[in-house]
């Protein structure tokens, strides 16, 4: 597969804004669709199962809290710039509030998201990849079954 971004980007056009550009709330967004579409990758891949197996999976790993679990087993990794835009992600004041999540939690995933939403719009998605790999492994949420 190529460069996903830059396939969208030559089919519909891109973006006149620089990943620095967005909020912290737009990248957030575009991260969380990022993130679930990797782990939705990752269960799929496990084999045939019912739809429903395949959302538990999923929902267990995209929920806020474990997205705050892997962030933070992934802090250190992080260089100035990547640890910049979770920070500006992290302390967004969102109109939205966490359903299922402490308050805490769901700022540290927003901050998660965010970063996930700005390597990708920089075209790093080797580095959002082996970020997101490197947290699944070190928090044992990695789905290995259905």
């Amino acid at each position: 597969m190529g460069d996903f971004l830059a396939d969208i980007e030559k089919y519909f056009g891109g973006s006149q804004l620089k990943p620095e550009q967005y909020s912290a709330l737009g990248l957030a967004y575009i991260g969380d669709g990022i993130y679930d579409l990797i782990i939705r990758t990752i269960v799929v891949e496990l084999g045939n199962g019912k739809v429903k197996k395949f959302h538990r999976l999923t929902s267990g790993v995209v929920k806020a809290e474990s997205q705050a679990r892997l962030m933070k087993a992934i802090l250190e990794l992080l260089n100035e710039e990547e640890l910049a835009i979770y920070r500006h992600g992290r302390n967004a004041k969102s109109v939205t509030s966490a359903k299922n999540a402490s308050i805490g939690d769901y700022r540290v995933a927003t901050g998660f998201e965010s970063l996930l939403g700005y390597l990708y719009l920089k075209h790093q998605m080797d580095r959002l990849l082996s970020l997101v790999n490197e947290g699944l492994k070190r928090t044992d949420l990695l789905p290995t079954k259905l």
